[in-house]
């Protein structure tokens, strides 16, 4: 509700009214009163606060109606035991008003033996890859190396995965006749896949389809990326679809694998760190096995050459090569990934803006989000892979640092203490700065924000949050906790 703010009309006391009536009624409202006095002349001139307000609580509500309805699909299930691909349907359905879904990997295996794929969509897929997919370094000792004619056939193996999951989330109406109920689909907004360990030995790994489905383009050029989850985290692929859903650009899935200080990464490559990464007490470093969307390799610029994840429906066929050409694709190890497969590689060479968050489940509490704003990080090449050498050179490596406040006792003292308060293994990250949308759509859905470090001035939660209480977190958590979820108790 905006209240207008003038002396010829009483807006202010009609926000302050219906405000109130829906506090009392349980109906939280979102409250929007001008800082400046306007004439009355002026009411069609919307200042840039209220803007602000308006658009924030618009990307938010957009994001809330279109997760409704929508289905998240695992393919598989727990994956070695982590806890976020737990999947707990409940918590899907109370605060996000969707369904789970769940099919056996071996779907993917009946589909490619019984010919349930779209056969043109995968030859054009496949002469795709050969003309834009550069091969990578094979680490593999000669042992264990996979012959050229066997990768091969692992490429057009991918191939097939990678549309049959597009079928999968979406149907497709072009499948053989017959298959009627494969056109369908499953309505899914987001999926997960569990891979790792019972896939991954026994056949190619799912780095191919994963990075290229989470990226904002693929065979067919420039679209909507999907969201699909590493090691079918549900967590993270939700924070993914949160991010997707607010900026309309792709989302990277990483580890939060580690923090180096100034002082390790002066020890161990001889560079000293300059600029956010020495003012914030360090980097994290946030790599994953391929399934990063390509969009992050930073190569994409703006209008001033900075580096930029574009909104899937501005990117260009420049930016599609770009992307590709800054991406190799390794090998799989096969130490452990025993089926093969091909990991992308690539470093982000840019400084960009971005926003790492984490969704959580903890007993007896319910989710909870962390957010962290701050920038990637662009190292010399050779202190890159000198750091990557300590881990897997083959993967794709984004150099992260919080913005941090360098009070004692703070989860954002420095980069440090934001990796040691992190909730779990996984990360979900976004272009730019939107922590603000962030916690206003986690108000909206009911889900408490546990730790954020998005400037006080620029949240905007109902106006009934200030009602319980003046310390704005307390505050968020028990509101959420009152209110309950948006669609059902949990």
């Amino acid at each position: 509700v905006w209240g207008f703010n003038g002396t010829e009309r009483p807006g202010a006391v009609y926000l302050a009214s219906v405000l109130a009536s829906h506090a009392q009624k349980g109906l939280p409202a979102f409250g929007i009163y001008g800082h400046d006095v306007q004439n009355l002349d002026e009411v069609t001139n919307i200042p840039a606060d209220v803007q602000e307000k308006l658009l924030r609580f618009g990307r938010a509500a957009v994001a809330v109606a279109s997760m409704r309805g929508k289905s998240y699909l695992q393919i598989g299930s727990i994956c070695m035991g982590i806890g976020g691909s737990i999947i707990d349907p409940a918590f899907i359905e109370s605060y996000l008003g969707m369904r789970v879904e769940s099919v056996d990997e071996v779907e993917i295996i009946r589909r490619m033996s019984e010919g349930i794929y779209d056969a043109e969509e995968v030859a054009k897929c496949k002469a795709w890859i050969a003309e834009n997919c550069k091969e990578g370094w094979d680490k593999n000792p000669d042992f264990v190396k996979t012959s050229d004619e066997k990768k091969a056939e692992q490429w057009d193996f991918l191939a097939k995965m990678y549309c049959i999951i597009k079928d999968m989330f979406n149907g497709n109406p072009n499948l053989p006749k017959g298959c009627e109920e494969e056109m369908v689909g499953h309505n899914a907004i987001a999926g997960g896949f569990q891979g790792q360990r019972q896939w991954t030995d026994f056949y190619p790994n799912c780095d191919f389809p994963e990075a290229l489905l989470n990226s904002t383009f693929d065979h067919n050029g420039a679209r909507e990326p999907y969201i699909l989850a590493t090691e079918n985290d549900v967590l993270n692929g939700l924070g993914m679809l949160f991010i997707k859903l607010l900026t309309n650009r792709a989302a990277m899935f990483s580890d939060v694998r580690t923090y180096w200080s100034p002082e390790a990464c002066e020890r161990a490559s001889g560079h000293k760190v300059d600029g956010v990464a020495a003012e914030n007490g360090g980097f994290i470093h946030l790599i994953n096995s391929g399934a990063t969307a390509l969009d992050a390799c930073g190569e994409c610029k703006d209008e001033n050459g900075n580096g930029v994840m574009r909104k899937w429906w501005e990117v260009s066929e420049e930016d599609i090569k770009k992307m590709c050409e800054a991406t190799t694709w390794p090998a799989a190890d096969n130490g452990y990934f025993r089926g093969g497969g091909f990991s992308s590689s690539f470093t982000t060479r840019a400084d960009m803006p971005a926003t790492m968050i984490r969704l959580n489940l903890v007993k007896g509490l319910g989710p909870v989000l962390q957010i962290a704003e701050g920038w990637t990080v662009q190292l010399p090449d050779d202190v890159t892979k000198t750091l990557m050498m300590r881990t897997d050179p083959t993967w794709p490596c984004t150099w992260f640092t919080p913005r941090c406040d360098g009070k004692e006792g703070s989860p954002f003292n420095t980069a440090y203490d934001v990796m040691n308060n992190w909730g779990a293994n996984h990360g979900a990250i976004g272009y730019g700065h939107i922590g603000a949308d962030l916690i206003t759509l986690c108000s909206m859905l009911r889900i408490p924000v546990c730790m954020h470090n998005v400037p006080e001035s620029e949240i905007f939660r109902p106006a009934a949050w200030n009602a319980f209480g003046m310390d704005k977190e307390g505050a968020d958590y028990r509101a959420c906790a009152a209110y309950g979820p948006m669609y059902k108790a949990y």
